[in-house]
């Protein structure tokens, strides 16, 4: 494969990168790699780990940048009260001291949090093929039950009666395909 950006070398560095369900495939030398900056940039001396990885993830997108800035003034830093680690130490080892580092950094946290898991804040990942209609059905009737059980303690009962119906429904569903394996 030629390198897209010079048409002129073979393309060894390969990157692709999905936006919101968009994936983008980009395919560079070495060379173009190199003049694209930060983007592509990676310490070619050297060996490139995982840390490595996360910590260029962070530091990326210019909105990071903002909340690295305002992760806390200069004169003011925040730590952990249990390490002592701050989080711009965080973001250059892609680490935390201890447990409590999530604690005490959540706020810094969920706009990087958001990036990586495409604008959520859970990662709740992903469901085999093979077996996925009953996962999938097990996730729902779980959804609908807390549902249920909610709308009975607000004493919205027509709400709840619905959610019964709907649970009920899921139940004889999944039964009747139990019944026919």
């Amino acid at each position: 494969m030629i390198c897209q950006e010079c048409n002129e070398r073979p393309a060894t560095m390969h990157f692709t990168k999905i936006v919101n369900g968009q994936k983008t495939e980009f395919h560079l030398c070495e060379h173009c790699a190199r003049e694209k900056g930060e983007m592509f940039s990676l310490d070619w001396g050297k060996s490139f780990s995982f840390d490595n990885l996360l910590s260029g993830l962070f530091n990326f997108d210019p909105a990071l940048q903002i909340v690295k800035q305002q992760a806390a003034p200069n004169h003011d830093v925040l730590r952990c009260s249990h390490c002592g680690m701050t989080f711009n130490q965080f973001l250059s080892t892609s680490r935390f001291g201890c447990p409590h580092c999530y604690e005490t950094f959540h706020h810094q946290l969920e706009p990087i949090l958001s990036r990586l898991h495409g604008g959520n804040l859970e990662h709740e990942g992903k469901i085999p093929a093979r077996i996925g209609g009953s996962i999938y059905t097990k996730k729902k009737m779980a959804e609908l039950k807390e549902a249920l059980h909610l709308a009975i303690e607000q004493e919205e009962f027509e709400k709840a009666a619905e959610l019964r119906d709907q649970i009920r429904a899921l139940e004889g569903a999944s039964s009747e395909k139990g019944g026919q394996q």
